[in-house]
């Protein structure tokens, strides 16, 4: 029989590239996806054309609950903080029998280890304090309360304790992610291109405080790669991965200080024209976060620190990160942004004059 999977936010970064990872590694695999709407549908059918759309929201509780119950394993890449939707897809896998448990592998995201800076309101700053999932897992696991992301990661980390005979969880947690997704939807991510884009539209590269705050990194293609080695585990009854209450998975290949992505993004976006200077100046997060149009970003993904050693997926899993690093994608981070920008012609327009 097929394995049956569930999985939410397919249209996003994240998951649609782990979606696309693991079709092109198990076509045979029966995938349900949740979609919001029919351009959203539309978007994975086109890519996908034999997985089965499910048409509602992650408040649609019952929904999410009745294909919990007939998935073998739910791939949950969607909103982390939303804690309905998380208590649905437990719920529904906590009624498989004993002899054919339901896997949860649940997204997070290590702005949750983010939580000691936001307390003191110090942004900017470097902090030696690294944290990993091997040795150190019991103290990840039991990070505060008001921690972000925390009261989504409690809700699977339980089941994964107290329900263990009928549900095997796994919390995968991406610091800062890169590079060209593969999905049918977005295919760009976050942080990095987010302070390209914040750089180029004040026309000054500029890092908050004394930029020294450290997060770790990933491409996206190593991340999806985690993401299938879980899956290929599950589907053989757990394999060699590690469920429950020390399932807990960091995924990096790499760390950076935010000062010096900044320096690298003003210098490609400078030799490339959209920019008058090189220069770096200071700002503080309040300042960081003010965009010209009176909207705003989250600056204090690029003030606080998050730093954490992804041990367990490289010892259990034999994750093997191999894509080329976030410095070594800066360029091309730069030339896309100033693309969606309007601020550089694409190859059609460039040919139709």
């Amino acid at each position: 029989m097929a394995t049956k999977i569930f999985a939410t936010g397919t249209t996003g970064y994240i998951g649609g590239d782990a979606l696309h990872h693991i079709v092109d590694a198990h076509p045979e695999y029966e995938i349900a996806c949740l979609v919001r709407s029919s351009d959203k549908g539309a978007q994975v059918a086109s890519q996908f054309v034999k997985i089965r759309l499910v048409y509602g929201s992650l408040d649609d509780a019952e929904l999410l609950e009745e294909e919990s119950k007939k998935a073998d394993i739910v791939l949950h890449f969607a909103d982390c903080d939303h804690e309905v939707s998380a208590k649905a897809i437990v719920k529904g896998l906590a009624t498989h029998p004993p002899d054919r448990s339901g896997y949860l592998i649940h997204t997070s995201g290590t702005g949750i280890l983010m939580f000691g800076d936001m307390e003191l309101q110090i942004y900017g700053e470097a902090s030696s304090k690294v944290y990993d999932d091997w040795e150190g897992i019991s103290e990840v696991t039991s990070i505060p309360d008001y921690a972000p992301h925390r009261k989504v990661d409690k809700i699977v980390l339980a089941a994964g304790d107290e329900s263990s005979s009928t549900v095997k969880t796994a919390i995968v947690c991406p610091p800062t992610i890169y590079g060209q997704g593969r999905g049918p939807g977005n295919q760009r991510g976050d942080q990095i291109y987010h302070l390209a884009r914040a750089i180029m539209e004040d026309k000054q590269g500029f890092q908050v405080g004394a930029g020294e705050a450290m997060w770790n990194n990933v491409h996206i293609s190593d991340l999806s790669d985690c993401y299938l080695k879980l899956v290929e585990a599950a589907v053989q009854g757990g394999g060699k991965a590690t469920w429950g209450k020390e399932g807990y998975y960091f995924t990096e290949n790499g760390e950076h200080a935010w000062g010096q992505v900044s320096r690298q993004v003003a210098s490609a976006a400078y030799k490339q024209g959209f920019l008058p200077s090189d220069k770096v100046v200071s700002r503080s997060c309040e300042e960081a976060q003010r965009r010209p149009d009176g909207t705003s970003v989250r600056s204090i993904l690029w003030g606080a620190n998050s730093r954490g050693k992804a041990i367990r997926a490289r010892k259990v899993l034999g994750w093997l990160p191999k894509e080329k690093s976030m410095e070594a994608e800066t360029l091309e981070v730069v030339s896309s942004e100033a693309k969606i920008m309007g601020l550089v012609q694409g190859h059609a327009a460039k040919v139709a004059g």
